[in-house]
Formats: structure tokens, C-alpha cells, sequence
């Protein structure tokens, strides 16, 4: 199978697409497609816990069930000797999402 090649300096030839300025811009480049999670900014947090604390089977289960209810979500157990810590991240809010205010509509009269 050949492949035809185009040089962008041969005015002659015919664009491959109909619907292109042809004002003499300089062509978009083509935008690649985003595949995975949008791009977003995170806030991290942490919390020490002892080795005693993360296997006892309560503390680690109430501080994510606490955590999670704040949109928290558990990165990673780090290792620091005698204790953990626990990194936590969450997406980070807006200013527009973190003032939030309840206004009632406006009353018809």
C-alpha cells in the first residue's frame, strides 16, 4: 500500500479537506484526543497513625469512613518507622465551588 505524500509547499495541490480557511493562515494543528481523567489540581492531606492503630481494625476504618464523607480518598501508606501516615487527596474545589451560598429564586409578585 503507497501512501501519497503532500508537501505544504506545492500550491497546486488540492487540500485534503474542503472546509479549511484558505486565507493563508497557518493550519490548526490537529488536538489530540484526551483519554483518562481530566486534568485537576489536588489538595493533599496526612494523618500519623501508629502501627497498633492502623491493624487494630477501627481506627484506620473510621478515619477513611470520616475522610471519604469529605471527599477524601486514600493515596498512600507511608512508612515512617514506629508510625504511618496515611496521604490523603481530594480534588481541589473551585473558588466558585467553595462559596456556595443557598439563595432562594426570586419571588414573583
Amino acid at each position: 500500500m503507497e501512501m501519497a505524500l503532500r508537501s505544504e509547499e506545492d500550491p497546486d495541490e488540492e487540500p485534503d479537506k474542503p472546509n479549511q480557511p484558505n486565507d493563508g493562515a497557518a493550519p490548526a494543528t490537529q488536538l489530540l484526543p484526551s483519554v483518562g481523567l481530566p486534568l485537576r489540581e489536588w489538595e493533599f492531606s496526612t494523618q500519623v497513625l501508629t502501627v497498633a492503630q492502623l491493624v487494630d481494625g477501627v481506627t484506620l476504618v473510621k478515619i477513611l469512613k470520616e475522610s471519604g464523607e469529605d471527599g477524601w480518598d486514600l493515596t498512600d501508606v507511608i512508612d515512617g518507622g514506629e508510625k504511618r501516615v496515611l496521604l490523603m487527596r481530594r480534588p481541589k474545589r473551585s473558588a466558585r465551588e467553595s462559596r456556595r451560598v443557598g439563595f432562594a429564586p426570586p419571588k414573583s409578585s
